[in-house]
């Protein structure tokens, strides 16, 4: 038994967005059912391919349908189904896929070089259709295919998801280092502010302590007056004793 990948769901609902004329994956013509009611889309894949048996052509086909689902739409009332084509591809339907391919680049303006999701998806429909080659001459050939290609789609996403958390990383960082910014900023003016406050009280100190110098010299000066004032008295005074002391002792010698 060959199970089908799980990844097929995203791939059919991309696929099912894509219109008709505009893929390069070679679709058959489409059908109507003709009940007036839309076409069920297919919910999901069985959880088992057709065993391998005879019958190669029936079991391509329904692989080949669960890989590239079929198309449905409701147009005027009428549901349509087109299923993908299972008509062997050519050398020269490679050659003419190949020239479609360069014409959708061109016309939808794809980038040459870089990331570009229009190059991508088209190069993703046209390994699709490539698939579709592969699977009618081989299924199994085919489901390796479709492997590689859910592979490479999960790679893809992988590095998107690393690309925008990265994004999403770089932006954080950069408003944090923008209100890091801000916050420093409001910081300096607030220690401006302060240096401000304090150079002012450096000012009102030294004023203060000029003042109280002055009146320390002031001070001193009236103390050195008195001092000396004091010391004249004194002086005159002793000169007085000394006086009278030799005037009292004067007659007692005679």
């Amino acid at each position: 038994m060959l199970a089908l990948p799980l990844c097929w769901c995203r791939h059919a609902l991309n696929a099912a967005m894509i219109p008709a004329n505009s893929t390069l994956v070679q679709f058959q013509d489409p059908v109507a059912d003709g009940k007036g009611k839309p076409a069920k889309a297919i919910s999901g894949p069985p959880s088992k391919l057709p065993p391998v048996d005879g019958k190669k052509d029936k079991k391509a086909n329904d692989i080949l349908n669960q890989i590239l689902p079929p198309k449905v739409w409701t147009e005027d009332g009428v549901a349509y189904t087109q299923n993908v084509s299972d008509t062997p591809a050519t050398r020269l339907d490679v050659i003419k896929l190949q020239e479609r391919l360069d014409v959708k680049l061109k016309q939808r303006q794809a980038r040459e070089t870089g990331i570009c999701p229009i190059r991508r998806e088209l190069y993703g429909q046209v390994f699709d259709e490539l698939i579709r080659h592969v699977t009618i001459n081989c299924a199994e050939r085919g489901l390796l295919l479709l492997r590689i290609r859910d592979e490479i789609q999960m790679t893809i996403a992988a590095y998107q998801t690393l690309y925008e958390s990265s994004v999403s990383f770089g932006m954080r960082k950069a408003l944090q280092a923008e209100q890091g910014k801000m916050d420093l900023e409001k910081r300096l003016l607030e220690l401006e502010a302060d240096k401000s406050g304090l150079e002012a009280q450096v000012v009102g100190l030294k004023a203060r302590c000029d003042e109280i110098e002055k009146r320390g010299v002031e001070q001193r000066e009236v103390e050195k007056q008195k001092h000396e004032e004091a010391f004249e008295f004194m002086k005159r005074q002793k000169e007085q004793l000394k006086t009278q002391l030799e005037s009292m002792l004067a007659p007692s010698k005679k």
